[in-house]
């Protein structure tokens, strides 16, 4: 079975101000594809955030390329 990664830069203001920013961000993902909103909650997820505002994904590239977590390592997205 073939691996896929997302690659990505994504920008997330914070509603007490402030932000933080990645660029060229990867992270293992079930199946060949992820929707942005998905994407953004599983970044808030996997790195804790809290009193988050918005997110915007942006440069979104699927890549295949072996996973780097263990299946236990990868947060749940509900």
């Amino acid at each position: 079975m073939t691996e896929h990664r997302v690659v990505f830069d994504f920008e997330i203001d914070f509603s007490n101000g402030g932000g933080i920013q990645g660029q060229g961000f990867r992270l293992d993902i079930d199946g060949d594809d992820i929707a942005d909103a998905d994407l953004a909650d599983y970044i808030v997820k996997d790195m804790r955030l809290l009193m988050v505002g918005e997110v915007r994904i942006l440069n979104k590239q699927i890549i295949q390329e072996a996973h780097k977590r263990g299946a236990a390592d990868v947060p749940q997205v509900d």
